[in-house]
Parts: C-alpha cells; structure tokens; sequence
C-alpha cells in the first residue's frame, strides 16, 4: 500500500543504508511497488555512494525516460570512481538517447579529466562549455582551472583565470591549488596574499603545497600564521602538518599537533590516525605510534595504517614485533599490499632473516602482486648482508627487470664485507658501465683492486677518471 508511512520507512532506510547488498533488499522492495521511478527514490539510489557506481547505471538503465539529472548523478559517480574514464562512455549514451547535456554535465566531465590527467579530453570539455554558451559560469571555469593545472597547464589554467570578470572563493582557491600542485610555490604564495577572502580549503592548499615542495618549515609557520588569523584546521590541513612534522623529526611539534586535534574536537579518523602512527614512528616514538595505532584498532582499520605500523617497527630494528604485527593483520582479515611487503622485507634486512625474506618475497608473488624494483633491491640488500653473495648475484641477473645501481651498489658492500673480491670487481666493473660520470664508482673498484693486491689494475682506475674527465667529489664536514 503506497501510503505516507510507507515511504517515509522506505526512505529511512535508504537514507541509512551502508552496502550494496542492503541497498538491492530495498531497491526488491520497491520494484513491485512501482516507487523506484519516483524521484527521490532514484535520486537516493542513483547517488549511493559505495563504489560501486555501475549499479547506479544499471538502474539508470532500466529507467524509462531518465532526466539530465539522473544521468549527472552517474556522471559524478564516476569522475570519482577508479574508472573516471567510464564518465565519458556515459556522456557519449546521453548524446545518443537525444538528452540535452547542462552546465553540471561539463562540471564533471571536467573533474573526470583532471583524473585521468587527459589534458586533450579536458580541452574538449572546454570546448564543449564554450559552444554551449557554458564557459562563463564561474564554477565550470573553476573546474576547468583545475583540470588544466592537474594536468600540468599552469598557463592555460592561468588564461582562464584571467578572462574570469567576476571571481568567488572558489576560483581564487583553484587558482593557488593549481600553482601549488605544479609545485610553483612563490606564484601559490603570491595568488594567496591577494586572496581578497580565505578559508580553510584555501589555507590548507598552501600549506599542502608546501608539503609537497619540501618546505616543511614554510608550512609550519603558514599554520601558525592560520592559528593567529582565526582559522580553524580541518583534516586535511592537519595531515599535511603532521608529514611536515614527520619529515622534520619534530616530534614535540608533532605532539603539539596531537593535542590541537583533541583540543579542538577534530574526529579522529582513520586518516588522521594514520598519520599520527606514521609521525610518531618517523620521529623516534615508537610506544606512541603503537598507543595511537592500538586505540583505534578495534573501531575502524585498513592496510595503510598496518603498514605506517609495520614500517615504522621496522625502521627501529623491532624485527619480530613487526612481523608478528603482520600476523595478527592477517588473522583480522586485513588483506597486504606491496607496501605491506616492502615493510617487511625491511625489517629482515633489519635483522638478517634470510629464510623469511623469501618466504615473504614469495608470498607476494602467491598473492597475484607483481614486484617493483624496491622488492628486488630489498633482497638484493638482505642477501649480501648477510653474506650469500652469489646467490644475490644470481638473484640480480635473473629478475626480469634491469638491475639499478643502488642493487648493485648494495651487493658490492656485501662482496666487500665478506671478502669476495673476485665478485666485487665484477660489480664494480658493471656500475661504472651504468654510472660512469660518477666518481665514487671509480674509486670503489680502486680500492677493491687494492685489497686484492692489483695495483696496476688500482692505478688504471685513476687513470681512467682522468681520462674521462670525472673529478673526484671534494670531501666536506659539518662543525
């Protein structure tokens, strides 16, 4: 029965609903009622947002005459999704069914293109909006300021900038996004300073930008000066200040930062707990990072913040609590990524653990993961540690990638260390093919000639940087 109750129930429990499988128990409510074309129905269900965006199109589908703001919500769905491309397959099917595209279509199609990072797509978004008679509302212009600077265009963001006659916030604060993201900081700073308004989006974007640029000490004062003006952080700002603290070793700073976030009721997320396990580890607070990490355990967790954990355990040298972290993360379910891996191959180069490097080495294979070339150095690294040095060779011409200089440059401490000079002047002969402009490779083989008593074979490598015009770095010291 289609009465007032019914529906508000119905919509109760669309408006809470948290997964897939409960949203398809509602819309099988619906369906035999005829309430799904109704428009608050397939508005909530066009824009539940559970990453999983083609089950919104597959019931956009089996609508019989969907709107241009159904077909928005799909759209949007996807610029945000993994598969931004798919926004404009959708935008393609609207132009095919005859529906008139507006503003917000171009809106999203161009924040779809800063993702894919397609500047070509994005400059025919722009053409779009300017034959439609779009281009001069001020939030497609700020959508286009940032496509453009997304996809590296600072200029063309800039010329767009330009032409705008009236500016809100939000172009303002694009604008200074788009400098910092290419990482032009004096024009970010130089657009912030003439900002006729701020906010914290606008703060945060400098501050983030200097973050990034590795001004860490920049970003710090930009915050204080944030503090004095009035702003309030949110969560954002407070992740780009604790890596700044990170970066710095600053952990009184970063204690500081801690209590702001309490103080000043900011929700501790997952995000932020992140970041606050990951400042902790990088300066030095181990025990605190471990409290931060196990107070929020049990509530909401992901492989991000196991992997700040682990890694950070395994920078200290606590080899068995991190690869015992990584058994308890299995036994929660919490499924590892390469990240997860390179962490522990860390904490065995740590401490020497050949036979579990392997094992993990080879996990990550099992587990469909492909290895990057830090996987292969990491046990490149751990292998000549610990003295299996032929096998680390052997290890290095078999990888199906080309073996960089630092594998090389680690096996050739190894040799070195274990005495294998016959193997040690074979990788020394083969980093200054891959680096001859550098000295330090030169002088690396001299010496191995050197302890294996070939003097003339020493004294040719000197001749050799010579010859080639490779000086020898001069050596410095801190006072």
């Amino acid at each position: 029965m289609k009465n007032t109750s019914l529906i508000q129930t119905l919509l109760s429990h669309l408006h809470n609903c948290k997964s897939i499988s409960q949203l398809n128990q509602i819309h099988g409510l619906l369906l035999p009622l005829g309430l799904h074309h109704q428009h608050f129905f397939a508005s909530k269900i066009l824009s539940f947002d559970a990453g999983n965006v083609d089950y919104s199109f597959r019931f956009l589908s089996q609508l019989s005459s969907p709107t241009t703001f159904y077909w928005n919500l799909v759209i949007r769905g996807y610029s945000h999704s993994k598969n931004p491309n798919l926004s404009f397959s959708v935008y393609l099917q609207i132009l095919r069914n005859g529906t008139t595209p507006d503003q917000f279509t171009y809106l999203f199609l161009a924040k779809a293109s800063a993702s894919l990072l397609n500047p070509e797509l994005g400059k025919a978004v722009h053409a779009c909006t300017e034959k439609h008679g779009y281009e001069s509302d001020m939030f497609i212009r700020s959508s286009l300021i940032h496509m453009y600077a997304s996809c590296g265009d600072i200029q063309y963001a800039r010329k767009v900038f330009d032409k705008m006659t009236v500016r809100n916030l939000v172009s303002w604060t694009a604008m200074l996004d788009g400098y910092a993201k290419c990482r032009d900081m004096g024009s970010a700073r130089e657009m912030f300073e003439l900002m006729p308004e701020r906010d914290v989006v606008s703060w945060s974007s400098l501050i983030d930008g200097y973050v990034k640029a590795g001004e860490y000490t920049e970003a710090l004062a930009l915050f204080e000066r944030m503090q004095i003006a009035g702003n309030k952080a949110n969560e954002v700002t407070m992740v780009s200040i604790l890596c700044a603290c990170a970066h710095l070793g600053a952990l009184e700073q970063g204690r500081l930062m801690h209590n702001y976030i309490v103080d000043n009721r900011l929700p501790l997320t997952l995000v932020l707990r992140t970041s606050l396990v990951d400042m902790y580890s990088k300066c030095g607070a181990i025990e605190e990072a471990l409290v931060v990490f196990r107070g929020g355990l049990m509530r909401y967790t992901d492989v991000l913040i196991w992997n700040a954990m682990i890694g950070g355990l395994a920078t200290h040298g606590l080899v068995k609590e991190a690869l015992n972290l990584f058994k308890e993360m299995q036994m929660i379910r919490v499924v590892p990524d390469e990240i997860t891996y390179l962490c522990l191959l860390s904490a065995c180069a740590h401490g020497g653990l050949v036979k579990e490097a392997w094992y993990l080495f080879e996990c990550l294979k099992k587990n469909g993961m492909i290895p990057k070339s830090e996987h292969y150095a990491c046990m490149v690294d751990i292998l000549a540690r610990a003295g299996h040095v032929a096998e680390a060779f052997e290890f290095i011409f078999q990888m199906p990638i080309e073996p960089t200089a630092a594998m090389l440059g680690a096996l050739l401490s190894g040799c070195i260390k274990h005495g294998k000079l016959d193997l040690a002047q074979i990788i020394g002969r083969k980093l200054i093919e891959i680096e001859p402009d550098r000295d330090s490779r030169y002088i690396s083989l001299s010496n191995v000639y050197a302890l294996s008593k070939c003097w003339d074979d020493a004294g040719s490598m000197r001749e050799s940087m010579e010859r080639r015009g490779v000086k020898k770095s001069p050596g410095f010291s801190f006072v």
